[in-house]
């Protein structure tokens, strides 16, 4: 697979099978990202692999929160900005809708958008997940640097037939997740992403990307 079939078929996949990802593909992948880029090549990340037991055992404390209608542990970051300003409204919005669409859920079905969104925390079924955190004493810059990080593993996963989903949605159950992995205290978990055989039953709907003129402007010699 070359580089430009990686990113065009990478996308979040949201239906996996169980079938075991071989720990030496996720060796390969991992030990080929940590050639991502990052500035005076601080490699501001720290990523945790959870497979078997332990994933089951997150996915069990999770679903029991979700089940309990648990709060959500308080944000260490925001995901997004309170008064999100077009045209990045309109894209969530856009997203959202296409989301939805594809699983037959209506706007005002707010009680089946819940269910849908739980599925995060089972990890849409995943064998595999990884869990990426950034010390709390770095900066925006280092931020940067993570996302390089894990696109770069999202392609790498490509390469060796397998699909992800990142999910920002771990950041609020933390807490749970610090339960079985046990972090060092200086760390802030960023996100989790969700690894394996992608699931051809599950529906879904490719989400459109803007025209290059709308985010590309070209300054010619």
């Amino acid at each position: 697979m070359d580089v430009y079939e990686a990113v065009t078929t990478r996308r979040a996949v949201r239906g996996f099978t169980d079938e075991p990802v071989p720990r030496e593909a996720l060796e390969r992948v991992l030990s080929a990202a940590a050639w991502s880029p990052s500035g005076s090549n601080l490699q501001s990340w720290n990523s945790y692999v959870v497979t078997g037991a332990p994933l089951a055992e997150l996915k069990k404390r999770a679903g029991e929160r979700v089940a309990a209608r648990d709060s959500w542990d308080e944000r260490e970051y925001e995901m997004y900005p309170t008064d999100l300003k077009s045209p990045y409204r309109e894209r969530r919005s856009a997203f959202g809708h296409e989301r939805y669409s594809a699983l037959g859920i209506e706007r005002e079905d707010w009680e089946a958008r819940q269910r849908a969104a739980s599925a995060n925390w089972d990890c849409f079924g995943a064998p595999a997940a990884l869990f990426c955190y950034i010390d709390r004493d770095l900066g925006r810059p280092q931020w940067a640097d993570v996302g390089m990080y894990l696109q770069t593993v999202m392609l790498l996963l490509r390469a060796e037939g397998l699909h992800s989903c990142p999910q920002m949605a771990w950041s609020v159950y933390r807490k749970t997740v610090a339960e079985i992995l046990s972090p060092p205290n200086g760390l802030i978990l960023f996100c989790g992403m969700s690894i394996g055989y992608e699931e051809p039953a599950v529906g879904y709907a490719r989400t459109g990307r803007a025209p290059l003129d709308e985010t590309v402007t070209f300054v010619h010699g």
